[in-house]
C-alpha cells in the first residue's frame, strides 16, 4: 500500500522524489519487520486481557508432563497476534500486485482459520484433543490442493492472466503429465542435479511441504518459547533464497532458477519475523500466552509454502529440522505402540513420551533447556542451509 502511496505521490510532485527509496525492497522488508514487532508490542497486552477476559484458556492433557499442569488456563489463541501483525505489516509494505504476496498470505490465514476452529473447540468445550483429525486434515487438503495447483502453474508465469492462460493449456491437453513447466526438484549441495516432477508429481510434493509443515510447526509448538524462534529463524532463512530467486543478477550467478516476483516474499518473512519476535515477548518462559493452533497452523503453512514458491524444499527440511523430528517423532510412536499391541497385545513406546520435547522432559532436562538447546540446533540447521547457497 506505501508502495502504491509512494509511487503516486511522486507523480504529482518531483519534490517528493525522495520517496523513491520506498521502492527499495530491503527496506521495506526492514520497515515490515519493525512494523509487525511494534504492533505485536503494543497489542500483545489488550489481545492477552481480552483472551483472559473470555476465559480462553489452554487445557492441559492430565496424562501429560506433571511440570505442565500448573499452565493450565494459560490465555491461548494468541496467534492471533502474530497474524494481525504479520497481515497489516504485509499490507502496508508489500506490492499489493505481486501474485505470490497474495497466495502466501491466503493460505496463512486460511490454516490460521482451521487453527482457530480447533482451539475454540478445546477452550469452549474444555476438550484438550480439539477438532478431530480428520476434519482438521480435510480443510487442511482443501486448502493445500488448490494452493499447491495454483503454484504448479504461477511459478513458471509472471502474472495471472498467463497463469490462467498457461492452466488453460494444460486441460486442452488432457491434463498431459509431459506438459512443460517449472516444476523441477532442486537438490541442495549440487549444480546441475534436479529432477522434473511434471504437474501432477509438483502438486503431489507442494501439498505434502505445505501441509506437513503446518502440522510440523504444531507438534512443535508444546513449550514457552519453542515454537515461535525456530518460525522466525527459519522464515528470515526462507527470505534470503526469496531475495536471490527474485533477482535476475544474484539467481545466475548462484546457479538458482530466477522466478519473477518472488523477492518480494522477504517482506512476508520480515513481517513474521518482526511478528514472532513481538509474541516471544509474551511467550518466553514463563508464558504469558500460547499461540494456540491458530498460530502453530497458519506459520507452518507459511514456512511450507514459500519454501515451495523458491523451490527449497529439501532446504526447508535442512533448516526445519526441529520440526521434522518433531513431527517424526509423533509418528514413529504412534506407528510403533499400534503395532506392538496388534502383536504382542499391549502397546510399546519409542519415546517415554511424545512429541520429541516431551521425550527430553521426561528424561530430566529442564523446560528452557530443552527451549534453548533446540534454539541452538536451528540456528546450526538455518545456516546449514544458507551455505546451500554456495556450496553446490
Amino acid at each position: 500500500m506505501i508502495l502504491w502511496l509512494s509511487q503516486w505521490l511522486q507523480s504529482l510532485s518531483p519534490e517528493l522524489s525522495f520517496l523513491r527509496a520506498f521502492q527499495y525492497l530491503t527496506l521495506r522488508a526492514v520497515m515490515a519487520a519493525m512494523t509487525a514487532l511494534v504492533i505485536g508490542w503494543f497489542a500483545g497486552p489488550k489481545v492477552i486481557r481480552y483472551l483472559t477476559a473470555l476465559k480462553i484458556g489452554q487445557p492441559v492433557r492430565e496424562y501429560g508432563v506433571q511440570s505442565h499442569l500448573a499452565k493450565s488456563g494459560t490465555p491461548t489463541m494468541g496467534g492471533v497476534l502474530i497474524l494481525l501483525a504479520i497481515a497489516i505489516a504485509t499490507l502496508l509494505w508489500a506490492d499489493l500486485s505481486n501474485r505470490f504476496v497474495w497466495i502466501v498470505l491466503l493460505v496463512t490465514l486460511g490454516f490460521g482459520a482451521i487453527g482457530w476452529m480447533d482451539d475454540w473447540k478445546k477452550v469452549v468445550n474444555k476438550d484438550p484433543e480439539g477438532m478431530r483429525s480428520r476434519q482438521k486434515f480435510l480443510l487442511q487438503t482443501i486448502i493445500g490442493l488448490v494452493a499447491s495447483i495454483y503454484l504448479a502453474f504461477s511459478i513458471s508465469e509472471d502474472s495471472n492472466l498467463k497463469v490462467l492462460g498457461l492452466f488453460a493449456d494444460w486441460v486442452r491437453s488432457g491434463f498431459s503429465p509431459r506438459f512443460q513447466l517449472n516444476t523441477e526438484l532442486l537438490v541442495p549441495f549440487f549444480k546441475q542435479i534436479a529432477y522434473p516432477l511434471g504437474v501432477l508429481g509438483f502438486v503431489i510434493l507442494s501439498f505434502l511441504v505445505i501441509v506437513g509443515s503446518s502440522n510440523a510447526v504444531n507438534f512443535t509448538d508444546g513449550l514457552d518459547g519453542l515454537a515461535i524462534m525456530p518460525v522466525v529463524m527459519v522464515g528470515s532463512a526462507l527470505g534470503v533464497f526469496a531475495y536471490i530467486t527474485g533477482n535476475a543478477v544474484y539467481s545466475r550467478y548462484l546457479l538458482f532458477p530466477f522466478i519473477p516476483g518472488t523477492g518480494e516474499l522477504l517482506v512476508f518473512c520480515a513481517a513474521m519475523a518482526g511478528a514472532g519476535l513481538a509474541f516471544l515477548w509474551f511467550n518466553t518462559y514463563p508464558a504469558q500466552v500460547f499461540m494456540g493452533d491458530v498460530g502453530a497452523l497458519a506459520l507452518g503453512g507459511a514456512l511450507g509454502t514459500i519454501a515451495v514458491i523458491v523451490r527449497q524444499e529439501f532446504v526447508l527440511a535442512i533448516m526445519g529440522g526441529i520440526f521434522v523430528a518433531e513431527a517424526l517423532s509423533v509418528m514413529l510412536q504412534v506407528t510403533w505402540f499400534k503395532y506392538t499391541r496388534r502383536r504382542y497385545g499391549e502397546g510399546r513406546r519409542l519415546f517415554l513420551m511424545a512429541p520429541l520435547h516431551h521425550h527430553f522432559e521426561k528424561k530430566g532436562w529442564k523446560e528452557t533447556q530443552v527451549v534453548v538447546r533446540f534454539w541452538i540446533i536451528t540456528m546450526f540447521l538455518c545456516l546449514a542451509g544458507l551455505s546451500t547457497l554456495k556450496l553446490r
